[in-house]
C-alpha cells in the first residue's frame, strides 16, 4: 500500500476537529485491521480538585498508580513501574512550565516518587522544559517521561505530548510550519529517540479553545479532572485532542475551528511512524469518575 502523504492541501483544507480523519482518508478501515493498535487509560476522580482547583495530591498520586497498573496489566503500581524502569536508568521528567497552565508540581512529586520507589537513584531523576537542553540529566538520559497539560495551541492546533519536546531542539520556531507538522522529526533525534517510557496528557483542568498567541481564558477552561496515560504519543495525542472537539462541540453547539487544525498528529503517525493516531485502533481504557466524561 502507498503512504498516504498529508499535503498543504490537505492541510488548508482540513477542520480541527476532522483532521486526523481527513489526513489518514476515508478508505482506511479495510487496509489497516491488521496495523499496530494502542492502549491508552482515561482516570478521572471527582476529588482531584479542592478549592480554588487546588490539586490534592494523594489523589493525583492514586490516579497515576492505577492508570499505570491499568495500562500495564499488572497487579500493583509498583510493578508496573518496575517494567518501565530499572534502578540503572538516567531519567528526565519532561514537565511544561507555560505560567497560565504548567504542569502540575503535584505531578512531577508523583511521578518523581515512583522512579525512586523503582529504585532510581535520586541523583539520576531531573525535571525540566526549558532547559532540557543545558541540562545534563536530559543529556545523558537513558529513559523520559512526558509530563504536560493537555490545551489548545495557536502554533499547532492543540498543544499535547508530542509538542512537548519541541524544547529537545535549539530552534523550535523552524518546526511551526504548517501546524507543526515537523513535530515528529524531533522524536527521532538522538537526544529523545526510543527513550519515552511514559506519555501523561494532565486533564485537571483543560483549556478547549483558543485564538491566538499564548490564549488563556478561564471561560475555555473546564474541571475535567482527568488523566490519560500511555506509552503510545501519537494514541494520547489523539485521544487528547478528540476530548478538546468533542468539549468544544458541547460548547459552541459546533466544532469551532482553531488557529491550525491538529494534524501533526496524523503526520507523527503516517510520516514519522510513531504511534496510532487513528481512533478505530485506540483501545481507550475508562477509570473512575463518569459523569461528563465526553469520550
Amino acid at each position: 500500500m502507498e503512504e498516504k502523504i498529508i499535503t498543504r492541501r490537505d492541510f488548508l483544507r482540513v477542520t480541527a476537529g476532522a483532521a486526523v480523519t481527513a489526513a489518514l482518508g476515508t478508505g482506511v478501515v479495510a487496509e489497516t485491521r491488521a496495523e499496530p493498535t494502542a492502549k491508552v487509560v482515561l482516570i478521572r476522580n471527582a476529588e482531584v480538585l479542592g478549592p480554588q482547583d487546588k490539586v490534592q495530591e494523594e489523589v493525583l498520586r492514586s490516579m497515576l498508580d492505577e492508570a499505570v497498573k491499568n495500562l500495564l496489566g499488572t497487579a500493583g503500581p509498583l510493578e508496573a513501574w518496575q517494567k518501565l524502569f530499572k534502578s540503572s536508568d538516567v531519567v528526565g521528567i519532561k514537565s511544561n512550565t507555560w505560567a497560565r497552565l504548567p504542569t502540575p508540581k503535584e505531578l512531577e512529586s508523583a511521578i518523581k516518587r515512583r522512579l525512586l520507589d523503582t529504585g532510581v537513584a535520586e541523583k539520576n531523576i531531573g525535571i525540566d522544559d526549558r532547559g532540557v537542553l543545558n541540562n545534563p540529566i536530559f543529556l545523558n538520559s537513558t529513559a523520559l517521561v512526558n509530563a504536560r497539560p493537555l490545551r489548545t495551541h495557536h502554533w499547532s492546533g492543540v498543544g499535547t505530548c508530542l509538542k512537548n519536546y519541541i524544547q529537545f531542539v535549539p530552534d523550535p520556531p523552524s518546526y511551526h510550519d504548517e501546524g507543526c507538522s515537523p513535530l515528529g522529526k524531533i522524536w527521532t533525534y538522538s537526544i529523545v529517540r526510543g527513550k519515552t517510557r511514559l506519555n501523561i496528557l494532565c486533564c485537571l483542568t483543560p483549556q478547549f479553545y483558543g485564538r491566538g498567541a499564548n490564549f488563556f481564558d478561564r471561560r475555555y477552561v473546564w474541571p475535567y479532572k482527568g488523566l490519560i496515560v500511555g506509552t503510545d504519543p501519537v494514541a494520547v495525542d489523539a485521544i487528547g485532542a478528540h476530548l478538546l472537539q468533542t468539549k468544544r462541540i458541547g460548547f459552541f453547539g459546533e466544532d469551532k475551528a482553531l488557529d491550525v487544525p491538529p494534524i501533526h498528529i496524523a503526520v507523527a503517525d503516517k510520516t514519522y511512524h510513531l504511534g496510532v493516531s487513528d481512533l478505530s485502533r485506540i483501545q481507550l481504557v475508562k477509570l473512575g469518575w463518569m459523569e461528563e466524561v465526553l469520550l
